[in-house]
């Protein structure tokens, strides 16, 4: 079994981080929950498509396998690569700021791909979220 960080992102992305960065353009606010510190396993989509074909030719019958690129990036850094004004919100108005987002942009989720990169011999090669978020590609 494979499993994905809370946002696999790149070009055309349309999930998790899409989503937060429209709720930021919606809001005209780049918010983060309490100090920001909670922390997202991320991977772009390239590497992540590339430990699904290891996996299927490399990886005993049964495994189970975290694709992780990066172990946990904090929310308040995402925020802060939003290009609008920052700002931290209340835990108890994170549904109310965030909508459908609020519960898991409050969550602290750091997981590790020891295992998988391991067993697979598989590295992230493509850039970190940041990185990406800097490449301007989600603000078209």
């Amino acid at each position: 079994m494979l499993r994905l960080p809370r946002a696999v992102y790149g070009e055309n992305d349309p999930g998790f981080t899409t989503s937060l960065i429209a709720t930021a353009r919606n809001k005209g606010v780049s918010a983060y929950i309490g100090d920001g510190s909670q922390r997202w396993p991320v991977t772009h989509r390239l590497d992540t498509a590339r430990a699904y074909r290891l996996a299927l030719e490399e990886a005993p019958a049964g495994s189970l396998l975290n694709i992780v690129g990066q172990e946990g990036v904090t929310i308040r850094s995402i925020a802060r690569h939003l290009d609008v004004p920052l700002s931290s919100v209340a835990a108890e108005n994170a549904l109310e700021h965030f909508g459908w987002l609020g519960a898991l942009v409050s969550l602290d989720q750091p997981a590790s791909s020891a295992i998988t990169r391991d067993l697979l011999g598989w590295r992230p090669m493509h850039p970190t979220l940041l990185e990406d978020l800097d490449r301007g590609h989600y603000f078209r």
